[in-house]
């Protein structure tokens, strides 16, 4: 397995993040699904990874800097066929690794409340995430889960 930096031009990203977007906003109430789209992954406050199995496409994670000491976790995919695996826990440590990297002090995420997104909460959690309020300009909301963590 192997995390880069970038892959917003290759095609497999693109299903991949496509599958991730139209599902979230399918599953998610309208209004509350925070999802990014390529286009807003493309911004220069946003550091995008997709990582690889040789020619295989096995997930993607974004970190959008919110302050010089702050950043946000985005775009959490992982290949269906191969979840469960630990992939999206070592693509949860690089990003975290690279928020250090940047001098970010304190990450935080926004995910769904109900068991749709279960996974990812617990993933979050296994790696030292909790349950915080709103942050950077969301709204409290019952289908959301904020989470945070010091880096």
């Amino acid at each position: 397995m192997k995390i880069v930096a970038g892959g917003l031009d290759d095609d497999q990203v693109l299903a991949m993040l496509r599958f991730h977007f139209e599902t979230n906003i399918a599953v998610t109430p309208p209004g509350s699904a925070h999802v990014f789209d390529v286009s807003r992954l493309r911004q220069s406050d946003i550091h995008f990874w997709s990582t690889w199995d040789g020619e295989v496409l096995l997930g993607t994670a974004a970190l959008k800097v919110i302050s010089l000491a702050a950043g946000e976790v985005k775009s959490m995919h992982t290949l269906v066929a191969r979840r469960r695996s630990g992939i999206g826990g070592e693509m949860v440590k690089h990003v975290i690794a690279s928020a250090q990297s940047l001098g970010l002090k304190r990450l935080f995420l926004e995910t769904g409340s109900f068991e749709f997104f279960a996974p990812a909460r617990r993933l979050y959690t296994n790696h030292g995430f909790v349950e915080c309020g709103p942050f950077e300009g969301y709204q409290a909301d019952p289908h959301s889960t904020f989470m945070t963590r010091n880096i």
